[in-house]
């Protein structure tokens, strides 16, 4: 690891067990970190004074180029009107070029708030892949296996065999990027669409990414349709692949459909901005959650739903807020507690400017910083994936963010022109 690695000296470091480290640190290109002995040959080393180490963050529900909706795209419309009325007619606009401009203000705007990985479900794979492995992010990059969103003209066909085409060809940017299947949701998914998203998984060994039981609505329509909820109707089509499946919001969802999630190992994404943006009137129910034995992660969702972005920091303390309102108990979800949840299983390195006034006072026994991380937010300085700097000193390497600016600028121009 050594020849490979990056010293700190002089920095805080808090580990993956939200333990706090001072001193002079390696963190190897694997992901591993050691403390210095003061002898190691080392690729670069860094002052860490006024500087605070931890995991990457990762945002585990994302529509990254929505950064061409955001932020205030269609504001104060509930999530059914929201859909039909704003992004479905306006994503029918949307082209590959146009949707790689969104991407890359994504990918900017995620390596500038220290997150390192993202969950994503959207148009166009095949473009966005690319973008976020020049990048040099990680991120899980699922597509629809029916034109999206629904239309009566849509060649679902095609975009089933376009989709199949790119998961043949397998992990790009060394692995860091791989493609799942995307089934939007049960009310927009027939189920022979939900059952063709969960064969090509099968085939592939692939990621499913599915917005489940966000709204009553959704929710009473399954029962009124099929005599169950939603995730138990999924279950009976045998929807949840052992350990692949990734379910967004979950707000309305009873024990025992939890109880079927952590029976499939799979994931389920808490997105509380999201939801109280669109109204939508509850958001996930974290105690029964982990009781349940589910493992929860962290999503903002896309830019144009979410209110702040693509700052898993900010959403981290929104969960926060939103469990301890919700349940009536101010110790709920604690700062550690959410920012293990935004960073679990991260192998990258997110380095915080500790020279900020957001970042004091770091208490008497200088442990307040996770606390100060979560509830003010930081500067990111660095982030390395791959033992690779995606940022330094508070410049990202990896992208220009003039021209990316720019390019997101003349984007969204041509994307709304016919409609004004």
């Amino acid at each position: 690891m050594d020849d490979e690695g990056i010293l700190y000296t002089n920095a805080i470091l808090i580990d993956d067990y939200q333990q706090r480290h001072l001193g002079d640190f390696i963190l190897g290109a694997d992901g591993s970190w050691s403390s210095a002995k003061g002898d190691e040959d080392v690729k670069e080393r860094i002052d860490g004074s006024n500087r605070l180490i931890t995991r990457g963050l990762q945002n585990w529900h994302t529509h990254l180029a929505m950064q061409l909706n955001a932020r205030d795209f269609s504001d104060g419309a509930p999530l059914n009107e929201w859909l039909r009325n704003s992004i479905f007619p306006t994503e029918l606009r949307l082209s590959r070029d146009i949707c790689r401009s969104g991407v890359a203000a994504a990918a900017a705007e995620m390596i500038s708030t220290g997150c390192s990985f993202a969950n994503d479900m959207y148009h166009f794979p095949e473009a966005i892949g690319p973008v976020l492995g020049d990048a040099g992010l990680r991120a899980q990059v699922s597509g629809p296996v029916t034109t999206w969103p629904p239309t009566a003209t849509g060649d679902d066909e095609q975009a089933l065999r376009e989709l199949r085409n790119l998961l043949s060809e397998g992990p790009i940017a060394g692995g860091r990027v791989s493609y799942g299947v995307a089934s939007h949701s049960i009310y927009t998914c027939s189920e022979e669409t939900l059952l063709k998203g969960r064969d090509l998984a099968l085939e592939f060994d692939a990621n499913l990414h599915i917005h489940v039981s966000e709204t009553r609505k959704e929710v009473a329509d399954c029962f009124d349709a099929h005599g169950m909820y939603p995730i138990e109707y999924l279950d009976s089509l045998d929807y949840f692949i052992e350990g692949k499946v990734n379910c967004a919001h979950g707000s309305w969802a009873k024990k025992n459909e939890m109880r079927i999630l952590a029976a499939k190992s799979s994931k389920m994404i808490h997105c509380p901005s999201s939801n109280m943006k669109l109204a939508c009137g509850g958001t996930l129910s974290l105690p029964a959650y982990l009781e349940a034995g589910v493992d929860v992660r962290i999503g903002t969702d896309g830019s144009a739903s979410n209110g702040n972005g693509l700052d898993v920091l900010a959403e981290a303390r929104t969960a926060i807020l939103v469990q301890r309102h919700d349940h009536w108990n101010a110790g709920e979800l604690t700062a550690a507690a959410a920012f293990a949840m935004a960073t679990a299983g991260s192998k990258d390195w997110a380095v915080w400017n500790l020279n900020n006034i957001r970042m004091h006072p770091v208490g008497r026994s200088n442990n307040r910083h996770i606390a100060n991380l979560i509830y003010n937010g930081a500067e990111c300085l660095d982030l390395w994936v791959d033992g690779k700097a995606l940022r330094r000193d508070g410049i990202t390497l990896t992208l220009d963010e003039e021209k990316v600016i720019e390019e997101l600028n003349h984007a969204v121009d041509d994307y709304y022109r016919e409609i004004e």
